[in-house]
């Protein structure tokens, strides 16, 4: 438990960047999800009301799927430069993917009974999104901005390298100075925040998926 040790007698005597830096890591993470829910869940639904156009939104978003994280925050230097804004803008596309994909995924796998009866009982489009469609795909949403919530968190740390700041500057500082209990400082502060991330929005998926399941 050494190290451990260390790491509490670190954090004390720093305590004042400490903050500073996991504020920023949770802004950065925080702000970042909001604005990524907010564009997925509306791309989501409009990929699932509009199938041409929404099979090529799918397709554009599989595609960032598949770029490793480093390399997005790098791409943003060209167009922001370093800071806290380029990785935000960074980490929110990588947010953008799971939670879009999610929500039209929610939304198509509802039962089209359910759909119809909505019909017959005169619900407009607007009406039968709100009080049928999303209570029905929400746990599917949730899950999606669960594993956004992880990627962000995780990813963040790699703000750091493009000037972010975060808890990834520990972690950064760590390795230039060959000490892993300085990484540590970074590295189990961020695993604590996305596991308490992982729990919350499990609880919530599974509260969702209890009380909409049985009406699709």
């Amino acid at each position: 438990m050494k190290w451990l040790n260390s790491l509490i007698e670190y954090i004390q005597t720093n305590r004042a960047d400490f903050v500073g830096n996991l504020s920023v890591h949770l802004r950065l993470s925080i702000i970042a999800l909001l604005i990524a829910t907010t564009i997925g869940i509306t791309a989501g639904i409009y990929a699932a009301h509009h199938l041409k156009i929404g099979n090529r939104i799918i397709g554009f978003f599989n595609g960032i799927r598949v770029i490793p994280s480093l390399a997005i925050l790098v791409l943003v230097l060209p167009l922001m430069g370093m800071g806290f804004y380029p990785a935000l803008l960074a980490l929110t596309i990588l947010a953008i993917p799971p939670i879009m994909l999610n929500t039209y995924s929610g939304l198509r796998q509802i039962n089209p009974n359910t759909l119809e009866a909505a019909d017959g009982m005169g619900m407009g489009r607007t009406r039968r999104l709100y009080k049928i469609e999303l209570p029905l795909a929400a746990s599917s949403i949730v899950a999606g901005v669960r594993l956004s919530a992880i990627e962000v968190i995780s990813s963040a740390t790699l703000a750091a390298f493009i000037g972010g700041g975060g808890l990834g500057t520990y972690i950064i500082m760590g390795m230039s100075m060959y000490d892993v209990n300085i990484m540590l400082v970074g590295a189990i502060p961020v695993t604590l925040i996305a596991l308490a991330s992982e729990i919350v929005f499990s609880v919530l998926e599974f509260y969702l998926r209890r009380k909409h399941g049985e009406l699709g």
